[in-house]
Formats: C-alpha cells, structure tokens, sequence
C-alpha cells in the first residue's frame, strides 16, 4: 500500500514539475514590477589569459525599461527602452545608433532579463528543462546573422535570472551572473529620475 501510495504521489506530481514552460517561465520572471541588483560580468578573450571583469548594478522596470549602470572597471551608465538604447554622458542622456553590436547584446540582455520568449522565438530556438525554482533555457541562434555571432547562449534561474553566458562563434565567451536579485513593487526616486529624463 506504501508504494501504491508512493506511485501514485510521482504520478501526480510529474505533470505538475513537466508543466513549467515557457509561458511559465515568462509570467514568473514578468512578475514583478521592478527587479534589482548588482552584477558580474566576466568577458573570456582567446587572446587573454585572464577574463575581464566588470561590476555594476541593474535595475529592470517592467514598465519602463532597464538600466545597466557599470561601476568598475569604469563608470558607465545605459538605458534600455522600447525606443532605444541610450547612455549617459556628462550633459545627460544620450541615443546610440540603433544598429550597432553593443545595441544588438543590450536588447537582447533586456529580452532575456524580462523572460521576453516570443521576442527571443524570433531569433532562437528555445529549449527550456527545470523546474520553476531551478531552471535552464538555451537559446540556439536561428537567423544567418545570429549564427556569425553566437554558438548558443545558456540561461540559469530560479525566481529570478541568475546567470547567462553567450558562447561565441570565434571561441570568446561572456558569463553574465546576478545571484542576488530582488524584486520591488515599485521605483526609488532616482531610479524613476533616471527612466523620466
């Protein structure tokens, strides 16, 4: 009776733990209103026998936008709306061309970040494995452009993204980690302050 009891538990179960998919994954990085933290960002050069590393914090507003504030090795702040990419210099905000490579990495860390699948099905195959609290999304480039650049890129997560690493084609990689995110129901004032000017 024990193992019936047992079997009947996995059985029930499993579909519950094989029903985290993309949708789910979208919702629950989508969930809240503002997400935060700081980052690590190592960038792995064949030519380089150590990796350089910059350091910074994040914040993701579902709303608004992301902000992508490097802090070392040098300061550096970047914003990313549905209109653009824009960084800031000494007299403010500041558009950068919509084409350039550095543009292209930025939207697709804000699609990745927002758990964005549709907007990353138009450019990836998608494969997904894991549950909602430990899970594992690959992207598989499917455009020309795509294939030049990136063999794969590979997402980790729980409640929030935790870590990315963009594999590319010449053999260099970048390893993206954010360990401590935390989620708020809304902006601080200088956080609104940097999305409004």
């Amino acid at each position: 009776m024990k193992r019936l009891v047992v079997l009947l538990g996995l059985l029930i179960i499993s579909p519950l733990a094989l029903a985290f998919g993309l949708d789910g994954l979208q919702k629950q990085l989508s969930e809240p209103a503002v997400v935060s933290g700081p980052f690590v960002q190592e960038k792995h050069l064949r030519a380089l026998p150590q990796p350089l590393i910059s350091k910074g914090r994040f914040v993701l507003a579902r709303d608004h936008g992301l902000l992508w504030q490097l802090q070392t090795p040098l300061r550096q702040d970047y914003r990313i709306t549905a209109t653009g990419i824009d960084r800031r210099d000494p007299s403010g905000w500041q558009t950068l061309p919509s084409r350039s490579a550095g543009a292209e990495q930025n939207r697709l860390f804000f699609a990745v970040l927002q758990g964005d699948s549709s907007g990353l099905q138009r450019d990836f195959e998608l494969a997904l494995s894991g549950t909602a609290q430990q899970w594992q999304l690959r992207l598989t480039p499917r455009s020309l452009l795509l294939k030049q650049i990136f063999t794969r890129i590979d997402i980790n997560g729980g409640q929030f993204v935790e870590r990315i690493e963009l594999s590319e084609t010449q053999g260099d990689s970048t390893v993206l980690r954010m360990p401590e995110s935390h989620g708020a129901a809304v902006l601080s004032d200088a956080q609104r302050n940097d999305f409004a000017n």
